[in-house]
């Protein structure tokens, strides 16, 4: 008989970290879509923004997980939050002056570092 995996400890889990998790995994199988896709159709823009604004809720959620360092502080994982959002805005920014290179190497920098 297999087990069925247990999902009590995210059941038990705060709202936050429910949130973090909930739209990390959905910007994780988002984001393999999206490299999937064809670039630059407006279907691509229409989910990159979608992308954008949950990888944004999924960084900015871990800001109310705390506990690794001791109780209620922030941890060395939270910098990857802040170079998350930063890399976030540099990546429209680029794409919305016309540098797609940048646009394409960023992107591929968040997936990379905050989802692999």
């Amino acid at each position: 008989m297999v087990n069925a995996m247990n999902l009590q400890p995210i059941w038990a889990a705060s709202t936050a970290v429910q949130i973090h998790l909930a739209f990390a995994l959905v910007t994780f199988v988002l984001g393999i879509v999206m490299f999937t896709r064809r670039k630059g159709t407006p279907s691509h823009k229409a989910i990159g923004r979608i992308w954008m604004v949950l990888i944004l809720v999924a960084a900015i959620s871990s800001f109310w997980i705390t506990g690794l360092a001791g109780e209620g502080r922030f941890s060395v994982i939270h910098i990857l939050s802040v170079i998350t959002i930063l890399g976030a805005f540099g990546a429209v920014l680029a794409i919305r002056r016309g540098r797609v290179r940048t646009h394409r190497n960023a992107v591929i920098g968040l997936f990379m570092g905050a989802m692999v």
